[in-house]
């Protein structure tokens, strides 16, 4: 999770996410790069001392201007566009979760399972054992190493189901079904929060995903029914 001093990325807990993070150092690249190359060409232009009161135009300059932006746009969007259709692509997922967005909480359902659906509401801030304004009452268990899909709407009002360490975002819109789908890589706590202004207490309706073992996940699943 982040804490108050982190000016990074959460740590990828999913191969989105990672793909997400190296596709942001490749861009950081590239633009520290164009940032350097102009910052010298204003230098070298304030000390420049020649003057040339006959140059009207210079078409290799202005050609090689046109084509630079347009070759670094084409390095940028490539991976780009692989990387959205690697977000957007579904395969045969192994279990579902089914969220629902209150005011100003969630619901979930695992719909594989019978008898298997709660509510999340976020703990009193009280209790000084937990993860302020993140932890919840019921956290969402779900097993790593496994492919799953989730099916994301709203009862009232948007909100939006996000998980920054596994690199989903999507939106709860009543009426309408969003999908989303990931793998979880190691076990552990991601908190997340609605990242859609949805009323007075937008900020209080976090989102904890609990990463285990498969094992302990169909123990947790009988225990559950």
């Amino acid at each position: 999770m982040t804490t108050w001093a982190d000016m990074n990325l959460q740590d990828s807990a999913s191969p989105i996410m990672e793909q997400l993070i190296y596709f942001h150092d490749y861009a950081l690249m590239i633009i520290t790069t164009i940032l350097m190359v102009i910052s010298y060409m204003i230098y070298i232009l304030i000390n420049n001392k020649f003057i040339n009161r006959f140059l009207v135009e210079g078409q290799f300059i202005e050609m090689l201007w046109t084509m630079a932006p347009a070759v670094i746009l084409i390095f940028i969007a490539i991976p780009s566009l692989r990387l959205l259709y690697l977000m957007d692509e579904i395969n045969n997922p192994m279990m579902t979760l089914k969220t629902i967005g209150h005011q100003w909480y969630w619901s979930y359902e695992y719909s594989d399972f019978l008898k298997t659906e709660f509510d999340s509401y976020m703990v009193s801030q009280n209790n000084l054992s937990n993860f302020r304004l993140l932890d919840v009452d019921n956290r969402v268990t779900l097993p790593m190493n496994t492919f799953i899909r989730v099916i994301i709407s709203a009862s009232d009002v948007l909100h939006s189901w996000t998980i920054p360490s596994l690199g989903i975002k999507a939106d709860a819109i009543p009426g309408r079904l969003n999908q989303i789908s990931f793998i979880i890589t190691r076990p552990g706590l991601f908190f997340g929060q609605c990242s859609e202004i949805c009323g007075m207490n937008h900020s209080f309706m976090p989102i904890v995903i609990e990463s285990i073992y498969i094992n302990n996940f169909m123990k947790w699943i009988s225990e559950t029914n």
